[in-house]
């Protein structure tokens, strides 16, 4: 029975479900709460020094539905940062090693992306159709459920996925069998490579001039940033309104420095926006030339944002939020966070263990302590409530701003084009050799015999295979046994090859009403030739052809040799001149593969270094073109083609 189709997600979020691999008890709900608690609390330092950028990681009780078992999940919104969704990779792949009992799967819109993620690898069997509810991680590596052994036989890529019940079964009890292979799990490994070290690197700390106000709410609550960020860079002119006036909320005047930690996507979004605040809103920018004009801007655009979230709030009451921080599981939250050394050593009470209390308190109380039945609180209730309910000492926030540590350097919002063509080859896993190395050790025959090796390739409705994909052997033509065949399958009756015809159009000029006795006379003709003649008639057909498309431009346009010659000869005579040996060249065999060369490089010249049909296809095979940094000025690019592929032919 097919597997029931997976909800729609919307097109930036991710969905992670973890099952218990068992089959379901009478303590299963029990069991799959507990483990969320615990597996929360477990990775409680990691979370809680994370900025998401929408919405955090949560583990809720799901009950069963359908084919789909009870289990422990959630939808998390990664908005624009995918590490957001790759950061939860990590997470699942180490629950399930620390808890074996549970099977995690995890999709978005695009499906099972861990497999569009190692697609080099995947087996033919496996598509897009047929690969729901097979993908999980199970004792923290991946696993991949195959078809049936009937199925397999057959390759039948229709094939019925699994219910998630089947796939549970098979994995409680022959786990070992269904291991993804080595270069699937090493491809999906390499993207989450870096955790939880990861983390650190992915954060900016920056300077900013901000209201004394929105100082205190990200003491309590640093993960707001991401919240007053999103409303800068999406604002709309109906936000604006209220920054048309002077604010209600974060007045301009009580302004400290401060420093503020960022997402390096956070960051990157507030910094590269243009924006002119309006001069009633009281926010006013030093010259661009002043030494801290960056903290200004940045200090600017955020209390924008958090100005756009405050006007939006349904002015909840102070007593709306609940006091979470006490009770056994904030207790054990607390324990785990000391004994996994999260406060660094930090002395109780000090300024940096205060700073990272907060951010504890600020996950327990977004991700652990929600009750599944509640709604989710706007920021701007939250801004407000904190507002209300924190005293504001600004002579203190001067103070520590007098000894800010330093900011983080932003140089890595500059990308070179060097830089950006290093992580491309890194990205696929090839080493980056010098110009002058490509050149001295380039060998143009490698694009002729690969496009030769392409072209032999099968070609489907889902494709053409390059040369270096799959293992079947090489399509070949024997010219001889397909002559053999047509003659079979048309015998010695055929009108289509009759090489009579174009010489007696030529010679006379038929009326419609001589046609029956033309066709009696061919007719016996071809009765009493035989199939050899057929197939020398066809020849002659094609000769023919062959001397009237040498006249053409069409035939002048193809590079040719002599009979016998070599190819530098043939180079060589091409060079003389167009009219050297005509009569012979007419008739003279194509040049292929100097045809081809000279072509792909015309075309490749015409790039002009960008993307492009050429080197898309031969980067998919393998073959890597130089920069083509010495034929510039007046010259055609057909001349540089032809060039390029003479001095080829003549150092073969």
């Amino acid at each position: 029975m097919a597997a029931l189709r997976r909800p729609a997600l919307p097109e930036d979020a991710v969905r992670y479900r973890l099952f218990a691999a068992a089959a379901e008890g009478p303590g299963s709900e029990a069991l799959l709460r507990r483990c969320a608690e615990l597996a929360l609390v477990r990775f409680a330092p990691l979370l809680a020094s994370y900025v998401w950028h929408r919405q955090p990681f949560r583990l809720r009780y799901e009950p069963r539905r359908g084919q789909t078992p009870a289990h422990i999940g959630g939808t998390t919104v990664f908005g624009d940062n995918v590490e957001d969704e790759w950061f939860i990779v990590y997470l699942l792949r180490e629950i399930t090693r620390e808890f074996p009992g549970l099977a995690a799967s995890i999709d978005d819109n695009d499906g099972e992306f861990l497999l569009i993620e190692a697609a080099d690898y995947l087996p033919k069997w496996l598509n897009p159709e047929n690969s729901e509810n097979r993908v999980f991680f199970y004792k923290g590596e991946l696993h991949i459920i195959p078809l049936s052994e009937t199925w397999e036989q057959d390759w039948d890529l229709c094939a019925p996925c699994p219910t998630i019940p089947e796939a549970l079964a098979l994995l409680s009890t022959r786990s070992e069998e269904f291991l993804a292979a080595e270069p699937i799990r090493a491809a999906v490994e390499k993207r989450i490579n870096g955790y939880p070290e990861k983390i650190q690197a992915s954060l900016h700390r920056a300077r900013c001039s901000l209201p004394a106000g929105i100082v205190a709410v990200l003491r309590q609550r640093p993960s707001l940033v991401a919240a007053a960020v999103r409303a800068f860079y999406l604002r709309d002119p109906g936000d604006l309104r209220a920054c048309r006036r002077p604010f209600r909320a974060f007045p301009a005047e009580q302004r400290v420095m401060a420093l503020v930690t960022f997402t390096r996507c956070l960051y990157a979004q507030l910094v590269q926006q243009q924006f002119v605040p309006d001069r009633r809103s009281g926010y006013t920018l030093p010259a661009p030339s002043h030494p801290q004009y960056r903290a200004y801007e940045l200090g600017m655009k955020l209390a924008h944002g958090f100005e756009i979230l405050c006007s939006k709030s349904t002015k909840a009451a102070p007593d709306a939020k609940r006091n979470v921080l006490t009770g056994p599981l904030w207790e054990r939250f607390l324990r785990s966070l000391k004994e996994k050394d999260y406060f660094k050593g930090e002395m109780e009470g000090s300024a940096k263990y205060l700073e990272l209390l907060h951010m504890a308190e600020d996950h327990f109380q977004q991700s652990v302590a929600v009750p599944e039945s509640s709604v989710e609180v706007s920021p701007g209730d939250e801004i407000l409530t904190i507002l209300q309910t924190t005293s504001i000492d600004l002579k203190e926030f001067e103070r520590e701003a007098a000894c800010l540590p330093p900011e983080d350097d932003d140089s890595w919002l500059h990308i070179t084009p060097e830089a950006l063509d290093q992580m491309l080859k890194e990205t696929r896993n090839e080493s980056l050799p010098s110009t002058d190395e490509q050149e001295q050790n380039y060998d143009l025959e490698t694009i002729a015999e690969s496009m030769k090796a392409f072209v032999s390739k099968v070609s489907t409705h889902e494709g053409a295979e390059m040369p270096w994909s799959g293992d079947e052997s090489h399509v070949t033509f024997d010219v001889d046994s397909f002559t053999k065949a047509l003659d079979r399958i048309l015998g010695a009756d055929s009108e289509e090859l009759d090489s009579d015809d174009l010489d007696e159009e030529e010679e006379f000029d038929f009326s419609d009403g001589d046609d029956e006795d033309l066709d009696a006379g061919n007719q016996r003709r071809e009765q009493e030739e035989s199939p050899g003649e057929l197939v020398g008639s066809l020849k002659a057909y094609m000769n023919e052809m062959d001397r009237e498309l040498a006249q053409t431009n069409v035939g002048k346009s193809f590079t040719t040799q002599k009979r016998g010659a070599s190819s530098v000869e043939a180079a060589t005579l091409e060079s003389a001149g167009p009219d050297s040996g005509a009569e012979d060249a007419e008739l003279a065999p194509v040049d292929v593969d100097l045809n081809l060369v000279a072509n792909l490089l015309q075309s490749y010249s015409a790039q002009a270094g960008l993307a492009g049909p050429t080197s898309n296809i031969l980067q998919s095979m393998g073959v890597n073109l130089p920069e083509n940094t010495d034929l510039t000025g007046s010259s055609s690019q057909a001349t540089q083609g032809e060039t390029l592929g003479r001095t080829w032919l003549v150092g073969k």
